[in-house]
């Protein structure tokens, strides 16, 4: 009757718990006592109940009971197969008090609240850099250790974490599988995407407070602090040009290094440059995006149509140091200059 009327006489004196039967507060204070009655003669585990013991021996066995019906997946326990399934029912049962955010797992929502509160368990013993997931740490460790376990086949560089890997093919395969509703502009990964959104949405959360300058993203903060601080971390270290971000300076090393990663598919031209390849292709489909607002001459670039006003300011920049010619394209004079070999530009 005790199930029906949901009375529960049996109380722990340590924790208070209340149990409906006895053996249940029993096998309870296990807990307390650390008593382990049930041993696994294959590995030696010890359990506090049988029926977790006999849960466990599946390992070993290799006995999977439990079948799912949708993707016919195995399981070697109920309580498995039952979170499984909200993969395939989209059932989140779990809510954070805090955002109402809904997860399918209590693990997740455990871990989630950890934004909330700020705990970090789990130290680095090197750095004493503080985690709110222990895979994290485990992948931080690497760092120290130096163990880079992911191989990229195409280019042979390794990587911590094999999700870096995976998104360091796509610079392969030109895969970009993030594409934003707006703009339609595609990108590699949905970090890039997230960031790229707030250019619509004019969401800017972060502000420079020197010259109060807002940003969409902390990372471009921290870079524009730079012209501030005068910082410029990232050095050439075959010219000794100072960069202010990586990516610039991995960029110019393909000045040193004559790399050319980007290819056109029709003509099979190489560039340096992604944006030189994008230029490039409105010769093959005609695209003229840039107008001239004077005469409305098309331009296929921004730097075309930069010089072609200079045409209607009346403006000529490149003198000839021999002939005292003076051209108003940096283009048009360079062909000049083959008359005028070993000569250089005079800027007026």
């Amino acid at each position: 009757m005790r199930k029906h009327t949901e009375e529960q006489p049996f109380k722990c004196k340590i924790c208070e718990k209340m149990f409906t039967w006895y053996n249940q507060l029993n096998i309870h204070m296990r807990i307390h006592t650390g008593e382990k009655p049930f041993k696994c003669e294959v590995c030696e585990k010890m359990f506090t109940q049988n029926s977790n013991l006999t849960t466990h021996m599946r390992k070993h066995t290799g006995e999977q009971s439990f079948k799912c019906e949708v993707c016919e997946k195995m399981f070697t326990r109920h309580d498995h197969l039952k979170i499984h399934v909200r993969i395939h029912t989209g059932e989140k049962p779990f809510k954070c008090e805090v955002c109402e955010k809904m997860f399918s797992y209590k693990s997740s929502l455990k871990m989630h609240m950890r934004i909330h509160t700020g705990e970090k368990p789990f130290k680095c013993e090197v750095c004493e850099k503080m985690f709110t997931q222990k895979p994290n740490l485990t992948t931080h460790m690497r760092k120290h250790t130096g163990k880079e376990s992911f191989k990229c086949e195409v280019c042979e560089k390794m990587f911590t974490r094999y999700d870096h890997l995976k998104i360091h093919m796509r610079i392969h395969t030109g895969e970009r599988p993030f594409n934003c509703e707006v703009c339609k502009k595609m990108f590699t990964q949905n970090s890039n995407l997230t960031m790229h959104m707030r250019n619509h949405t004019g969401e800017q959360s972060f502000k420079c407070e020197v010259c109060e300058k807002w940003f969409s993203s902390n990372a471009n903060l921290k870079i524009h602090m730079r012209i501030h601080t005068g910082k410029q971390p990232f050095k050439c270290e075959v010219c000794d040009k100072m960069f202010t971000q990586d990516c610039n300076l991995k960029k110019h090393m393909r000045l040193h290094t004559g790399e050319k990663p980007f290819k056109c598919e029709i003509c099979e031209k190489m560039f340096t440059w992604y944006d030189n390849l994008k230029i490039h292709m409105r010769i093959h489909t005609g695209e003229k995006p840039f107008k001239c607002e004077v005469c409305e001459k098309m331009l296929t670039s921004n730097r075309g149509l930069k010089e072609h006003m200079r045409v209607h300011a009346g403006e000529k920049l490149f003198k000839c140091e021999v002939c005292e010619k003076i051209f108003t394209h940096n283009g048009t004079f360079k062909r000049h200059m083959s008359v005028h070999p070993g000569e250089k530009t005079l800027n007026v």
